[in-house]
């Protein structure tokens, strides 16, 4: 008896000992975004040129299959990118002291990543079918601010919720309405990190290793950590940028 309270006291103390401030998981989720681009930009739309396009043309025919099978790897590990950014922005939101300047900085930098965004992923400077991620977080936070203002009228919530998820479909954001929709799922079950932490899990189940991003996001210490603020903000259409350069240059240059 004394020997099993031993060892729950043991995986207690070492379950506390590793946990994860907000600046860690922000950076984890940069780093995974950028796998995940990597094959999204460089694998799909420039190498396998998936959407026509691309300056390489399909000089890689042959090697279809082994450069898909490596892209499918980075996509894998891409999918925990989105639920960790969708749970930091709900915190953000919980503990920001100026919300309207939140909501406009993302408005912000929405605008400025969008042509980059779109050479990177569709390889042309206007898609209109398809807008950036800033755009899900955006109508996501505009959602919040709604919810927050009438949380004592449980209709209004409901609205403001299908609303924001008809908009983000309306709109064609990244990851749509279920983007908006598990925004508001963390949100409401903020106070219950166990719960919120499995529900998201559910949610994100049909992207499989999605569901991976909670188990880091449960061992979250409610410590926004120092974080080089505008750093994270600039280095969504920095990298894209990066990336189609290296697409529509670096490569053909190469391989040419």
């Amino acid at each position: 008896m004394q020997s099993t309270k031993n060892k729950v006291k043991s995986l207690r103390n070492m379950m506390t000992k590793f946990r994860l401030n907000g600046a860690a998981l922000k950076w984890m989720a940069i780093a995974i975004m950028a796998i995940d681009h990597l094959g999204a930009v460089i694998l799909e739309a420039y190498v396998l040129n998936a959407w026509g396009g691309s300056p390489l043309g399909d000089r890689f025919a042959e090697k279809w299959h082994e450069i898909y099978q490596f892209d499918l790897l980075l996509r894998n590990i891409g999918r925990l990118a989105f639920p960790m950014f969708c749970f930091l922005l709900v915190e953000g939101f919980v503990h920001t002291r100026n919300i309207k300047k939140y909501a406009i900085s993302l408005g912000i930098f929405a605008l400025l990543s969008e042509i980059p965004f779109d050479l990177a992923l569709h390889i042309m400077p206007f898609y209109w079918s398809h807008q950036n991620v800033y755009f899900t977080l955006l109508l996501g936070i505009l959602t919040l601010c709604v919810m927050h203002r009438y949380e004592q009228i449980l209709l209004i919530q409901i609205a403001a919720a299908a609303a924001g998820a008809a908009l983000a479909e309306l709109l064609h954001v990244d990851y749509g309405a279920f983007g908006v929709l598990l925004i508001v799922v963390l949100y409401v079950l903020r106070r219950w990190r166990p719960l919120q932490c499995i529900t998201g899990a559910i949610c994100c189940a049909w992207e499989h290793t999605a569901v991976l991003a909670f188990l880091l996001i449960f061992f979250y210490n409610g410590i926004r950590g120092r974080q080089p603020k505008w750093f994270f903000y600039w280095f969504y259409p920095v990298h894209l940028l990066l990336y189609t350069l290296i697409g529509m240059y670096v490569l053909p240059a190469i391989y040419l």
